[in-house]
């Protein structure tokens, strides 16, 4: 288990919820977003670790929209983390990068095209912050034991594995269930990125596509097989949004995704014992 400010991911504790817009669009946005996710969480009692990425590192065409700069984009996440109390997720897209981010991130995430970047997860590992390792679209789930033990090495335990679909031919995703009873079986607390899960890469000109119809049924489905924590990516007008526009929640599901997975949690974690 991983403790994070009051509350642990793993075990039989309640499933942590993750979410936040894709990327650091502007101040008034995050925080504005923020404030609504952390009221719906705590409505439903269930334990919020704000997501944003400080920059998009990874997109499909070179127009694509990255960064606001990132000093701005941290400043904005330390702010959420200062006047909400909410602890924050955030990419690191190189080692130089881990330096900076931990300043602000309680928990440095491993983008899934990076997760074999030993120098990466190290520089992750030795800030001494949870890092959370997202399972690359190439990579099989007992595979990442390897990733997580390049954490490891640096002295630092505090490891996560994220799911987030797996390459099915081209431009489309499957989530494979397995992979989280196999990665959760390694000995390490398991997110299910149900938003990623759905998005068709590079299915539109210049742009990853999605279906986010199916973010309920893929997020229930792992609820089901036993998660730790569930990651979306959510936004107060996805069709706006200057990152995965066809794959984040709108903001306003966001209620009823919750009321529909905190009691399955609870059921599955007391009946099943995990």
């Amino acid at each position: 288990m991983i403790k994070i400010e009051k509350f642990e991911i793993g075990g039989s504790n309640p499933v942590v919820l993750i979410a936040g817009p894709c990327v650091v669009e502007g101040r008034e946005i995050t925080l504005r977003t923020a404030e609504q996710i952390q009221k719906i969480a705590r409505k439903l009692r269930v334990p919020f670790i704000f997501k944003s990425s400080y920059k998009k590192a990874n997109r499909t065409s070179g127009k694509s929209f990255a960064t606001l700069g990132i000093d701005e984009a941290l400043k904005i996440l330390s702010e959420v983390k200062n006047i909400f109390g909410i602890p924050i997720l955030t990419d690191i897209n190189n080692e130089s990068d881990a330096g900076i981010v931990e300043e602000v991130a309680d928990v440095l995430q491993v983008p899934a095209f990076l997760c074999r970047q030993t120098d990466i997860l190290q520089a992750a590992g030795r800030t001494g912050k949870v890092v959370n390792i997202k399972k690359g679209q190439f990579m099989a789930p007992e595979d990442m034991k390897h990733q997580a033990k390049k954490v490891e090495k640096t002295g630092n335990k505090k490891v996560m594995l994220t799911e987030r679909g797996a390459t099915f031919g081209y431009h489309n995703l499957v989530v494979d269930m397995r992979s989280l009873a196999i990665m959760r079986d390694l000995g390490y607390p398991v997110i299910l990125d149900a938003t990623h899960s759905v998005q068709l890469p590079g299915g539109w000109k210049q742009e990853t596509a999605g279906q986010p119809q199916f973010i309920f049924p893929i997020a229930r489905a792992g609820i089901a097989v036993g998660l730790d924590g569930l990651f979306i990516e959510t936004h107060p007008d996805p069709k706006r949004a200057l990152s995965d526009s066809g794959s984040q929640l709108k903001l306003d599901l966001l209620d009823d995704l919750l009321q529909q997975i905190v009691p399955l949690d609870k059921i599955v974690k007391e009946k099943f014992d995990l």
